[in-house]
């Protein structure tokens, strides 16, 4: 199993094979739409990634620009949104608390499973990383603008049990004003085999010994939505 650093520099191929199968009954979108209507907006990505979030909002909204610090991983999100056939995006790689966009330049900001790493890469100083995330976030949107974080409440769980390594991060973002929600998000396979090498890839041996355990091809996911308007 690579390390999650390991997966975003070199392994943006299997990343995406994983993905393709996750939130496999729509739930996401639909509780995106109840937070905010996102139709003609013009959205900034933090952590894009391969596209998931990019490949969901693109047909919806006015444009969508979408940071990561793996080029190699945002390789993956172009070549998707070229083959979709969108043209209302761009994709740059940076760190998500120096975007080279102008002061209000987006409606909203979205950052899906990504900035919470703010807060787990960053040592003794992650609190001041995430302050410096959420200023910057600050300076792209504009009066009125909405900060919407995704984030993993749980995979494996059928009700939401935060990882251990979010703890501190997810009470940041209830003391910092965000309010909440949440859906499942489950994967669905196409068989055991591919279950159990891909949740093994991302998640570890011992997600890969449940999988085989319970015959899983539908593995359960609990995923939180947090936001903020400024």
């Amino acid at each position: 199993m690579p390390t999650e650093r390991e997966v975003y520099d070199v392994h943006a191929d299997q990343y995406e094979r994983l993905i393709r199968r996750e939130d496999y009954m729509g739930n996401l979108a639909r509780e995106i739409k109840k937070v905010i209507a996102i139709h003609g907006m013009d959205v900034v990505e933090l952590g894009a990634g391969t596209g998931r979030l990019t490949r969901l909002l693109a047909p919806h909204v006015r444009s969508i620009y979408g940071f990561d610090a793996s080029a190699h991983m945002l390789a993956e999100a172009a070549r998707s949104l070229r083959d979709q056939g969108n043209s209302n995006w761009g994709i740059c790689a940076a760190d998500h608390r120096r975007i080279p966009l102008a002061v209000a330049s987006a409606d909203l900001v979205l950052s899906g499973w990504s900035f919470s790493y703010l807060a787990v890469w960053g040592g003794t100083a992650w609190e001041r990383a995430l302050q410096e995330g959420l200023d910057e976030v600050r300076r792209l949107l504009r009066p009125g603008g909405t900060f919407l974080l995704i984030e993993s409440l749980g995979t494996g769980v059928e009700e939401p049990s935060a990882p251990e390594h979010l703890t501190e991060y997810l009470r940041w973002l209830a003391e910092s004003g965000f309010e909440r929600s949440w859906t499942r998000t489950d994967y669905r396979f196409n068989s055991l085999e591919e279950a159990v090498e891909l949740s093994t890839f991302f998640f570890g041996e011992e997600m890969g010994f449940q999988v085989q355990e319970h015959e899983w091809l539908v593995l359960p996911e609990c995923t939180g939505l947090y936001w903020r308007r400024f």
